[in-house]
Parts: structure tokens; sequence; C-alpha cells
């Protein structure tokens, strides 16, 4: 796939092998038990740096959203639309990803992840409406 591909770094490259294996998981710090999104070293709470991965299951709200009319990958010319979606298990973090489903979404929808494989190196997480999600022909898998 050409264009813009995620850069893991060293925060982060746990979580992209993680999802490259369809598992959804925040780190989880060992000193005050804060969970916590997007990968960092040290907790935001306590500032101790002990942690570990806690698998969840990617669900949350529709925080906001918008239709990119800028192809952002080369190739790829529809508008498309990217949400950011609150998680449940993390209510202060924010997770963005592409929007699954033939309509816009709704503020404060609830949504759960699918993982996308773009390419045989690159899965992403991205999201559709609960009430869709029983229902998958495209060969991607919901989220456990």
């Amino acid at each position: 796939m050409p264009g813009y591909r995620p850069e893991p770094d060293r925060d982060s490259r746990a979580w992209w092998d993680r999802l490259a294996r369809h598992e959804f998981a925040v780190q989880e710090c060992d000193a005050c038990g804060t969970l916590r999104f997007p990968p960092r070293a040290f907790c935001a709470a306590c500032r101790q740096e002990g942690w570990h991965w806690r698998e969840t299951v990617p669900e949350g709200t529709v925080e906001s959203w918008i239709v990119s009319r800028r192809p952002f990958v080369p190739g790829h010319r529809d508008p498309y639309l990217v949400v950011m979606v609150r998680l449940t298990a993390v209510p202060g973090a924010l997770v963005y990803g592409n929007w699954r489903a033939e309509r816009h979404p709704e503020a404060g929808e609830r949504v759960r992840g699918t993982f996308t494989q773009v390419d045989e190196e690159l899965t992403v997480l991205d999201w559709a409406p609960e009430s869709r999600i029983a229902i998958r022909s495209d060969g991607n898998s919901p989220a456990r």
C-alpha cells in the first residue's frame, strides 16, 4: 500500500503486533491500576513505569467524525469517513479509525472495533455500529 503507514515506536510497537493478531489491549499501570491508551512509558496518574497489557473489547461511543474528501492514500479517491471513538474501558481515551457503515455515524452511537487487514504487514482497527457487527461478509473479522 503506497502512501501513509503507521510508524510504530518504542511505546506502540507491541500494540501494533497485538492488533495484527486481532487482539485489542490497553495498558494497565502496575502501581495504581489506571488503564491507559495510547501506549506510554509512564502512567499519567501516578508517574510510575511498571505496566502490563490488558486485553479488552474495543467498544465505545462515537465522539465525533469527519468526512475527508482529500485522498490520504494515493489511489483512493472516494470520500471516506473517520470517526473518533471514546473507549468504554478507558473513558479518557479517544481512538480514531475508518467508519464501516453505509450511513453517517450519530453522536453518542455505540460502536465496536473491527480488524481490517490492509495487506500482509498491516492490520488496522476500524469502527462499525454495534448493530452491524453480527453480520460480516467482507472477510474481515469483528474484534473480540
